[in-house]
């Protein structure tokens, strides 16, 4: 499936909730948000159905994130129901407990999101005194046999000053780390992040030799090499170095909307069709002519159409 751009969509990201058990404050507002109703939220046969249809479209992998994925309840079963390659975002928080059911019910991948490895700052951060669940649940995901990546989102004076300490946790652990630049959706939009050419002067790194070897090829970061080490750490760039002419991802939210584009409202309801009695050629065709309307990049600075729900609202 190409959109209007000629760019082949093959990646779904899909919100299963928009309820999260840390409140991250550079995507949750401390007064909280009103949730959606559980009739409001797709249920996982409406689920299976879009991702099949999708599917038949060229949609090979799907990611689930939230919210907060693992807060769903049966989330073990959907991945096993999807007829995809799964991967799953998480805080980490609840990981321990599903990582050996997750590896078994079929889930490629887990990206675990680490902005601290400082107890008191995390507390800050997420509102919970939780790190010691979220490192204990990276391992016991890599003892079920799960890779982990590690996404970290550099916020100037927050947690700049820990970047080579959270790449020598990854070093140590072998895990693959990624800095992601922020984006002024939502929160995020009162705090300052940090470049990626910067943080890739100060830690002095050298592009990989293999910047695409299969396993991480169909994402957006650009992968470095750390000296001495198997590990490599990523950079998403969205801000400094836009990569939407190359953008293969569609977005789900919980409540059933398509969305083409992180940063606008552009798309279409799904779950609208679903619950008219829409047949699947109908389905397929709305999904097609939404894509087909993927905007060509996102403006970030410019406000014009943006989508005025929160991150943790639209899925990350």
């Amino acid at each position: 499936m190409t959109d209007g751009c000629g760019r082949e969509i093959e990646y779904l990201r899909l919100s299963v909730t928009d309820k999260c058990n840390l409140r991250c404050k550079y995507c949750m507002p401390e007064e909280g948000i009103r949730h959606l109703l559980h009739t409001d939220v797709l249920s996982f046969e409406e689920i299976q159905r879009l991702v099949g249809i999708m599917k038949g479209l060229g949609i090979g992998k799907m990611r689930l994130t939230g919210g907060e994925p693992l807060v769903r309840k049966g989330v073990v079963s959907l991945v096993d129901m999807l007829p995809c390659d799964v991967y799953m975002t998480t805080n980490g928080c609840m990981l321990s407990e599903y990582a050996r059911a997750l590896k078994e019910a079929g889930l490629r991948g887990v990206n675990v999101s680490l902005d601290t490895l400082d107890a008191a700052r995390f507390k800050e951060l997420t509102g919970r005194d939780e790190l010691g669940r979220v490192l204990e649940g990276i391992d016991a995901a890599a003892d079920a046999g799960i890779p982990v990546k590690l996404n970290c989102v550099p916020i100037r004076g927050v947690n700049d000053g820990e970047i080579e300490e959270l790449c020598d946790f990854a070093r140590r652990s072998s895990f693959d780390i990624r800095f992601i630049e922020l984006m002024p959706i939502g929160c995020a939009s009162a705090h300052t992040g940090i470049p990626s050419d910067e943080i890739i002067e100060r830690l002095g790194l050298t592009p990989s030799e293999s910047p695409s070897d299969g396993r991480l090829s169909s994402g957006p970061a650009k992968y470095y090499r750390q000296e001495g080490s198997g590990t490599r750490i990523g950079f998403i760039s969205p801000m400094s170095q836009k990569f939407c002419d190359t953008c293969n991802r569609i977005r789900l939210t919980a409540d059933g909307f398509l969305k083409t584009c992180l940063q606008y409202s552009n798309g279409t309801d799904l779950r609208l069709l679903l619950r008219s009695g829409a047949d699947n050629d109908t389905i397929r065709r709305a999904i097609e002519s939404a894509v087909g309307y993927k905007p060509p990049a996102h403006s970030f600075g410019n406000d014009s159409g943006s989508d005025t729900r929160r991150m943790v609202q639209i899925g990350g």
